[in-house]
């Protein structure tokens, strides 16, 4: 029997495109025939084209498909070296400001969100400041929402908090059990959860920082660049835009929009 996916997965992408109104078209491809493949076994169906039956008519279905789809790698304070340089070069500038206004595209499960509202905190601009986390599934955000990770991450959580200049005592932010941790109430108001879709939907607000860390590098050219023009439009005056490692405006149209602030922790500043 020959191979129909290159025939199926198009379908698939149209199919979710008009009935939910989330545009994968412009995600690379690979990886994304991977996922696919992936909640095709998951589901129990024989092939993408039964699997897109199933998501069309059901939207629990979809909605398993987007928290699987997208790749929720993360922790409190990953890449330590990032929060460090965050403190000691754009704190300074943020501190000057009557308000600021934070958005961490992509949150995912919350852990990276959680990290900059402690960090706020210890900054001294919690009572001057918002974080607006989103992400594309609300089933993800739901998770994010609760504010509760599993004890046994705690380890590694507090050891990148302390590399990335921690100020106080890790556990003073949760109340833990034996199985999980909860995060102080605290830190969650200063949080506001949204869904948000990076392909379709305009920007929420002017951001003095944007954060979308490790997120770009599942688009294609196309896509990323529509993306980097939404987070220029989103950032006010001299913005501060943060990707992931393996991440860089080199060689992209935005490149010449923005300045390089931090080339190890791929911090920008927008040039106006």
């Amino acid at each position: 029997m020959p191979d129909l996916s290159h025939i199926e997965l198009p379908l698939l992408l149209d199919g979710i495109r008009l009935r939910y109104g989330f545009d994968f078209r412009d995600y690379a491809r690979a990886s994304f025939y991977r996922r696919v493949m992936a909640r095709v076994e998951a589901e129990g169906v024989a092939n993408i084209s039964a699997l897109q039956a199933l998501l069309l008519h059901d939207e629990a279905a979809m909605e398993r498909f987007l928290v699987r789809l997208t790749v929720h790698v993360t922790s409190m304070f990953r890449d330590p070296g990032f929060y460090r340089a965050f403190r000691e070069k754009i704190v300074p500038t943020l501190a000057t400001y009557p308000f600021v206004r934070i958005w961490h595209a992509g949150c995912s499960t919350g852990e990276e969100v959680y990290s900059m509202a402690i960090l706020v905190e210890e900054e001294g601009l919690a009572a001057h400041s918002m974080l607006y986390a989103t992400d594309l599934s609300e089933g993800v955000l739901a998770l994010a929402k609760r504010g509760v990770f599993p004890i046994a991450a705690m380890k590694d959580y507090t050891r990148n908090y302390m590399e990335s200049g921690g100020k106080r005592a890790f556990s003073a932010y949760y109340n833990a059990d034996h199985e999980n941790v909860v995060l102080k109430p605290s830190l969650r108001d200063k949080i506001t959860f949204s869904p948000h879709n990076l392909v379709t939907d305009a920007s929420p607000n002017e951001f003095n920082v944007i954060l979308c860390r490790n997120v770009l590098i599942y688009f294609n050219p196309t896509l990323q660049e529509r993306v980097l023009r939404l987070f220029y439009a989103s950032l006010g005056p001299h913005g501060v835009l943060c990707l992931g490692q393996k991440e860089s405006l080199r060689h992209t149209p935005l490149e010449s929009a923005f300045e390089v602030f931090d080339a190890d922790q791929r911090i920008y500043r927008r040039i106006e």
